[in-house]
């Protein structure tokens, strides 16, 4: 029998010391994934962060898990196409196809944070014509047309990698964008409502995206990402969130309060399992991608926890983990 998704697990590099303590343990828990079965580690792109991110270039620190790793899938969520030139992005995502041996997932999006914008100069407003703009180049590029007048093409080739590229959409119209130019969809833990369940509002955005793919030579992509904490209990999880949620969770909210925004379960992997099958994405899910961001415990907790979703969660939901 065929899996029912892919398990992958997302990082943004979130460290408790400096950024080379923070790439350090991340390469590890990498490698960890990898010899656990995971299908594909993401990691998350940042600009100018202190607590919320380490990481503003994905390639590079891909390109160091792909040479320590031998099966785990690399992908971006997101690398953000406003604030970078599609044929750049191109070539160095395909240098790191390259190195994985057909094993990046690229993952592309708008983008959202106001800060990062004014940073790099560039108009918020206009950052869903600038994707669309980025996004023609970048599928030119990897399908290996000329580019320019003399007849350049992208090197080193990446004939494959269109097949594996992602878009992050929120709403309904992104989502049929998505289908309508063959990538796959992101879809992000954080959306609109603090009161709606995720999976509720999403449904409808998955639905369309399936909806809209029409007939092609391949299958729709949904990845789905989700924030969980695991714990000996509910209470056990709860305390640990406080303990380890490096600011997260503004004054005014209990911890309750506090996941049911941001929409991140926790509790015992039964109980993380029985709520993520519950998930009204996960029936089109092809990709779940589970992340334990913006908690950020001890490394010897996160393997742990890895290690749990491998051996509890994920087989609750019917995924077995891909012998090397």
């Amino acid at each position: 029998m065929s899996k029912p998704f892919r398990l992958g697990f997302m990082s943004h590099l979130r460290g408790r010391a400096d950024a080379d303590q923070a790439y350090s343990e991340s390469l590890r828990i990498f490698e960890t994934a990898d010899e656990l079965g995971f299908d594909a580690g993401w990691v998350a792109q940042h600009h100018f962060k202190d607590v919320d991110g380490y990481l503003p270039s994905p390639f590079p620190f891909l390109a160091a898990v792909a040479a320590r790793t031998r099966r785990l899938r690399v992908g971006t969520s997101i690398i953000v196409l406003p604030f970078e030139h599609p044929l750049r992005v191109a070539e160095d995502a395909a240098v790191v196809d390259t190195i994985s041996r057909g094993r990046l997932e690229l993952g592309v999006g708008s983008g959202s944070d106001a800060d990062e914008f004014e940073a790099f100069g560039v108009d918020m407003d206009s950052r869903h014509q600038r994707t669309t703009d980025c996004l023609i180049t970048l599928k030119k590029a990897l399908a290996g047309q000329l580019l320019g007048t003399d007849g350049q093409q992208l090197r080193p080739p990446a004939p494959t990698l269109g097949d594996r590229l992602w878009l992050s959409a929120l709403s309904l119209r992104g989502a049929q964008y998505a289908a309508q130019n063959g990538t796959g969809l992101l879809l992000s833990r954080f959306i609109g409502s603090e009161v709606q369940a995720a999976g509720q509002e999403q449904e409808p955005v998955a639905a369309a995206y399936c909806s809209a793919w029409g007939e092609r030579s391949l299958p729709p992509r949904v990845g789905l990402s989700r924030g969980i904490y695991l714990g000996a209990s509910r209470r056990a999880a709860q305390r640990e969130i406080e303990e380890f949620s490096m600011r997260a969770i503004p004054a005014d909210l209990s911890t309750e309060e506090f996941c049911h925004r941001a929409h991140i379960i926790y509790g015992t992997p039964d109980d993380v399992a029985a709520h993520l099958a519950a998930d009204r994405v996960l029936p089109y899910t092809t990709d779940l991608i589970l992340q334990f961001d913006p908690i950020h415990p001890p490394l010897p907790r996160i393997l742990e926890m890895l290690e749990q979703v491998a051996t509890q969660v994920a087989p609750a939901l019917g995924w077995q983990p891909t012998a090397h």
